[in-house]
């Protein structure tokens, strides 16, 4: 808790006579508290930022000793400490003036004729007088749930608001240092404690948990800020219980949105929708221009989800496929996603009939799975794209030059044809594509060898290769 008063106002202070011994770079030090004590130990009930008092009665006398000493108070906010002339101080060692001044820790002389009481009473008066501000802040950042009710402030606005009243400056983040509130800066992360419990004061300021169920949403930082009167930790701890309520009135809201767009994706798939109203409906989610639809596989939704919250979307489950639609950006959200396989529809007008985007983006969600590739984009096949349109050509060339194997499949079970295409997409590298059917290099080199038997087609000519590869395309192209 940071006050008016500093601990150079204290030394500065006629009546009170003090003395610096070490640590002159610290006395800029705010102090919320005056406070005798004789423990070797006061910290467990300190709250930081106090002055701490004493005849020397627990002050230790090895200089090792006297070192921890120094660095507890300090380690725990103390401002500074101030020892009793004459009384029950032990000589005081070099390590313990050195750690003092490498600290920038205080450490003041009390001149016997100056009681204890005198601080104290110099201190409370600085208090006193600071609390009527402080109460006032309290008040009016309890203001802040009436401007959330009764303005609907967005959350950078808010957090501007809090930071006048309060006089600190705000960050927010989640507990792996992503941005917690829209608008509002992530602080630096070496402050964020590795604990939600652990204690809130910090070198300038607090940082405290923001609460949610299931543990802290993240956290909020509060620095002092200069030329402004901070008002406390009672106040910081109120701005992160507004932040608490920001954050779940915007989660609430992105799942209303997440919802609503999961609808309209799929009026969208039925084809249910005219341009018109699809086009309206998009825009008041964020979408126009050109879109893409997604058919995502092998990825949980919350990845999914995680991995799409910077980008307009919508986003719809249905069984095992997950459907995206939205701008290109989608793309390179779920590229690096593990375990994927994803297939895009070729870009359309938003607001246009998705039948021909679905059976782009299903093809090609296939093609990423049978291929290893995370992603495929339908129409980035440079083969395929010079086979004809006609079904019946296409036909005849499957049925030309695959139809034995095909055949010969359907009758022993056997994959062929599935061995031959999964080892032409991956370059001809037999270890590879052996992996990815899940047998034996050996096993592979004999599928390639049948299959040249029955087709009457040697994989090592090119022009017989390329045959091949054609008719593997346009069996694709048929969904055979």
């Amino acid at each position: 808790m940071t006050t008016k008063v500093s601990v150079e106002d204290l030394v500065r202070s006629p009546a009170l006579q003090l003395r610096v011994l070490a640590g002159r770079a610290g006395l800029s030090r705010s102090v919320s508290w005056a406070h005798v004590s004789e423990l070797d130990d006061p910290t467990p009930w300190l709250l930081g930022a106090e002055v701490i008092m004493t005849t020397g009665i627990g002050v230790p006398r090895g200089a090792a000793e006297q070192r921890a000493y120094l660095e507890r108070l300090d380690d725990a906010g103390v401002s500074a400490l101030a020892l009793s002339a004459q009384l029950h101080v032990p000589p005081l060692r070099p390590e313990f003036t050195a750690a003092a001044e490498e600290r920038g820790m205080p450490v003041l002389e009390v001149p016997l004729a100056v009681p204890f009481i005198a601080i104290a009473q110099e201190v409370a008066a600085a208090v006193q007088e600071d609390a009527r501000q402080r109460l006032g802040a309290q008040l009016q950042v309890f203001g802040a749930l009436r401007w959330l009710a009764a303005e609907d402030l967005d959350s950078a606005t808010l957090v501007r608001r809090l930071e006048r009243l309060s006089g600190y400056d705000v960050y927010a983040c989640t507990p792996q240092g992503r941005p917690l509130l829209d608008g509002v800066p992530v602080p630096d992360l070496a402050v964020i404690p590795a604990e939600p419990d652990a204690p809130p004061t910090i070198a300038g300021g607090f940082v405290l948990p923001v609460p949610a169920p299931g543990g802290p949403a993240g956290f909020i930082v509060a620095f002092e800020r200069e030329g402004a009167r901070p008002a406390g930790l009672a106040v910081a701890q109120h701005i992160a219980t507004v932040a608490a309520l920001r954050v779940a009135m915007e989660r609430h809201d992105r799942e209303t949105l997440r919802r609503e767009g999961a609808e309209t994706l799929a009026e969208l798939l039925q084809d249910v929708l005219d341009p018109a109203t699809a086009r309206r409906r998009l825009g008041r989610l964020g979408l126009t221009g050109e879109m893409v639809l997604l058919v995502v596989r092998g990825v949980p939704g919350e990845s999914l989800l995680r991995a799409l919250d910077e980008v307009p979307h919508l986003l719809l489950r249905r069984g095992e496929d997950h459907h995206v639609l939205g701008p290109s950006a989608v793309c390179t959200a779920v590229a690096a996603l593990p375990g994927l396989s994803a297939g895009a529809s070729r870009p359309f007008p938003a607001g246009e009939s998705t039948r021909v985007a679905q059976r782009e983006a299903g093809w090609a969600a296939t093609r990423s799975r049978e291929s290893g590739k995370p992603l495929v984009h339908y129409g980035e096949d440079t083969t395929g794209r010079w086979l004809p349109d006609d079904p019946w050509t296409l036909n005849a060339l499957v049925e030309h030059v695959l139809g034995q194997a095909l055949a010969y499949d359907a009758a022993h079970g056997s994959q062929l044809v599935t061995s031959v295409r999964t080892w032409m997409e991956r370059d001809r590298r037999t270890e590879e594509a052996a992996q990815a059917l899940h047998v034996h290099p050996n096993t592979l080199a004999y599928r390639l060898r049948r299959f040249a038997d029955l087709t009457g087609r040697d994989l090592s000519s090119s022009a017989a290769f390329t045959e091949v590869w054609m008719a593997i395309r346009a069996a694709r192209e048929l969904d055979m």
